[in-house]
């Protein structure tokens, strides 16, 4: 299936589910304290990791969790395989995770022989479409009701019947499935506990049936009590889906008898990020979606034109925080109009950090339109010389598309006469008329 979308749909779409945002937190006379205390605690929490995650640890341990720790994606995806060998478990079902799609684990999983399984539905369609998802929250969102009748080879696009096809295909999965992956929403420091957040239940139904739990969290999902978390929660859902909470917010705290529970805690680049001052507030981010729903860029674009697996706003930002090399053109990929700063819970300066990255990016990266930019900048502080070379100059803005910008774009039409050319036609039929008149 081709990654295509209809950009007037995905427009509406998602600022459907940015109008349910508005909404829901206008229902919420603290609001904008509730966010404010969330930007805090997160700035205090990213500052002060190695105490929190140390803490957390000692508790974790404590309460029966296995805990692992993985500087990077590959060690992340060894770890998992490891785990798995032991329990010999070929069979997964996993829940949504970005980290995971980080780190790659499906295809590293397949590879190696293992069946794994997306359970959330939105996962379940972009897998089965052998696609990526193109959203944080919402992964299928580029897809229409009637592409997704194809993926399940159904006639009808009925909504509530492919969700039955889906949940009946899906449950005999669950049931026989030998281990459960998913991802972490937070954890919680003083209590060694992890919360998992979903509306489908395919979370606690993996975990319940399967005998061993591998949990997977980037080293800033810490916060340090459940005090702090009833704040977050309160932001979440409606940020995301306009939701007041999730359907499911599960806390994990002791493996139920016979099971296990692993907690794998990553790095993968995040305490680079951390060193980097104009960067660190990214990692703030708890993961709504919000600054994708409001996005003019995303909304247009759809998030397969990012080239980070995340995409959109804080996807632009992590991914150049990251390498500035190789993402670095994610920066321009916006407006600067900072809406998603006005929508984010935790009140990142996402713009800032995307304008600080174009200036960083250009520094390191010299492109060949530069130099092209460069003659044009040069012709046009110079009058005389434009002027002289009109007849080259009516064709430079068109060699400039065509070699640079407009490489992907459909190419605008020339004009026949160039605005001078015309003014200059003009002004001697006026100046004849003027003549006639005096005769």
């Amino acid at each position: 299936m081709k990654l295509f979308h209809d950009s007037n749909w995905l427009n509406s779409a998602l600022w459907y589910v940015r109008q349910k945002r508005d909404n829901a937190s206008k229902l919420v006379p603290e609001w904008e304290e509730l966010r404010e205390a969330a930007s805090n605690i997160k700035a205090h929490t990213i500052t002060h990791l190695d105490y929190y995650l140390e803490e957390f640890e000692k508790n974790a341990l404590k309460n029966g969790i296995k805990v692992h720790w993985a500087i990077d994606a590959k060690e992340h995806n060894k770890i998992v395989e490891k785990i798995l060998k032991k329990h010999k478990a070929k069979k997964i079902v996993k829940s949504k995770s970005m980290l995971t799609e980080e780190c790659g684990l499906n295809s590293y999983l397949e590879k190696k022989g293992y069946e794994v399984i997306d359970t959330d539905l939105g996962e379940r369609i972009v897998q089965l479409a052998k696609q990526r998802p193109s959203h944080i929250v919402l992964p299928a969102i580029h897809l229409k009701k009637e592409e997704v009748a194809k993926i399940f080879h159904e006639n009808s696009s009925d909504p509530t019947y492919l969700t039955q096809v889906a949940r009946k295909s899906l449950r005999k999965e669950f049931e026989t499935a030998d281990a459960a992956i998913t991802g972490v929403n937070f954890a919680i420091a003083n209590e060694g506990a992890i919360v998992v957040c979903t509306n489908e239940g395919n979370a606690d139904l993996g975990v319940a049936l399967a005998k061993v739990h591998i949990a997977v969290m980037g080293i800033e999902k810490i916060v340090p009590s459940f005090e702090d978390l009833a704040i977050f929660l309160r932001l979440l859902a409606r940020s995301a889906t306009g939701q007041a909470i999730t359907t499911y917010t599960s806390i994990f705290k002791k493996p139920a008898p016979k099971k296990e529970i692993h907690l794998i805690i990553v790095d993968n680049g995040r305490s680079d990020i951390l060193q980097k001052d104009e960067f660190m507030n990214a990692l703030k981010c708890i993961r709504c979606g919000a600054c994708m729903n409001t996005c003019p860029v995303f909304r247009r674009v759809g998030g397969y034109e990012y080239n980070y697996v995340i995409p959109g706003p804080i996807g632009s930002n992590l991914g150049t925080s990251r390498n500035i090399k190789e993402f670095g053109k994610l920066g321009f990929a916006s407006t600067l109009c900072g809406s998603c700063d006005n929508v984010c819970p935790v009140k990142i300066n996402l713009h800032e950090q995307l304008l600080a990255t174009r200036f960083q990016y250009k520094e390191l990266v010299k492109e060949p339109k530069d130099i092209f930019y460069k003659v044009a900048f040069w012709l046009l502080k110079n009058p005389s010389i434009f002027k002289a070379s009109l007849t080259l100059a009516k064709y430079m803005p068109y060699f400039l598309y065509k070699k640079a910008w407009g490489k992907k774009r459909v190419s605008p039409k020339l004009a026949k006469k160039s605005f001078t050319q015309i003014y200059e036609e003009l002004k001697g039929k006026n100046e004849q008329k003027k003549d006639f008149r005096k005769n």
